[in-house]
């Protein structure tokens, strides 16, 4: 297939195949979450605190992109019910700096583990070429502006 000359029909079918792979993907964690009266926003809090340690509240938000008031509920719902613990910085102490519990890490490592195994799965049926391929299409949907950190964090593949 010619890149340069993609279909209307391909291109809607690579849309439906987004949605498609997202309700998939998240249904397990979802089943998860609703244990504990959680959703999708405290899915991705618990996330991005499990893979940056002492991240700031600050750079959480400029992250998720979302609003102080949406963060501030589920940030205060998953303090009180011991998954996340807030300290203030060390050099700037009206910095809050967010780590996981161990309950919190256990929930991290359920919910991702789900994820973890279907993408394996995914890639493995795919073939090693597919991998960075995968990648380049993920990169190429998301927003370039103010994500450059982002892109060049996660976009860079494998960390050693």
């Amino acid at each position: 297939m010619n890149l340069l000359f993609l279909r209307e029909e391909e291109l809607r079918q690579a849309i439906e195949l987004l949605y498609f792979a997202y309700r998939d993907f998240t249904a397990e964690p979802d089943s998860i979450l609703a244990r504990f009266g959680f959703g999708r926003a405290h899915h991705r809090v618990i996330y991005f605190v499990g893979r940056q340690p002492g991240i700031t509240v600050s750079a959480l938000l400029a992250t998720l992109r979302i609003t102080k008031q949406s963060l501030s509920r589920v940030l205060g719902q998953l303090i009180d019910e011991g998954f996340i613990t807030q300290e203030p910085g060390v050099r700037d102490r009206r910095q809050r700096l967010l780590q996981l519990t161990a309950k919190g890490i256990s929930l991290e490592r359920e919910l991702t583990e789900r994820q973890r195994a279907r993408v394996a799965r995914a890639f493995r049926e795919a073939g090693p070429e597919s991998v960075e391929g995968f990648r380049r299409v993920l990169t190429g949907l998301i927003d370039q502006d103010n994500n450059h950190a982002l892109i060049a964090r996660v976009g860079r593949g494998p960390r050693r």
